[in-house]
């Protein structure tokens, strides 16, 4: 008899436990993948978190669903500022996918001297 007292008590703290990381997951979604904020809508540490991190596929998995979400989101936004001629989220697009366009920025260093004559404590 004891043993099934042991089975459903363990049960019990699995189902906890999974109540708490889905109850975690939604948080972390509704704060927009803040951790902290997800910890404490769920009311559990940040260890805790990062334990269910370390010990669970499954769990590190969903929480990396959660953080493509917010970037599928972010650039989603980003297009729709672009579709309505957003100049800086023009730029910011083309310095980031139009690389190999040439939209980068970078700095050119014309040497006119000798190496050994340059003092590069003065650039």
């Amino acid at each position: 008899m004891g043993k099934n007292t042991q089975n459903t008590k363990s049960n019990r703290t699995n189902r906890t436990t999974l109540d708490k990381k889905e109850l975690f997951l939604k948080a972390l979604e509704s704060n927009l993948g803040n951790i902290t904020q997800a910890c404490k809508s769920a009311n559990i540490g940040r260890q805790t978190y990062y334990d269910w991190i370390d010990d669970d596929v499954e769990f590190d998995e969903q929480c990396r669903n959660v953080e493509e979400s917010l970037l599928d989101l972010a650039e989603h936004r980003l297009l729709q500022k672009i579709d309505s001629s957003d100049t800086t989220s023009i730029i910011f697009f083309l310095k980031t996918k139009g690389k190999k366009r040439g939209y980068n920025e970078s700095t050119q260093l014309e040497i006119t001297k000798p190496i050994s004559e340059i003092n590069f404590d003065e650039i």
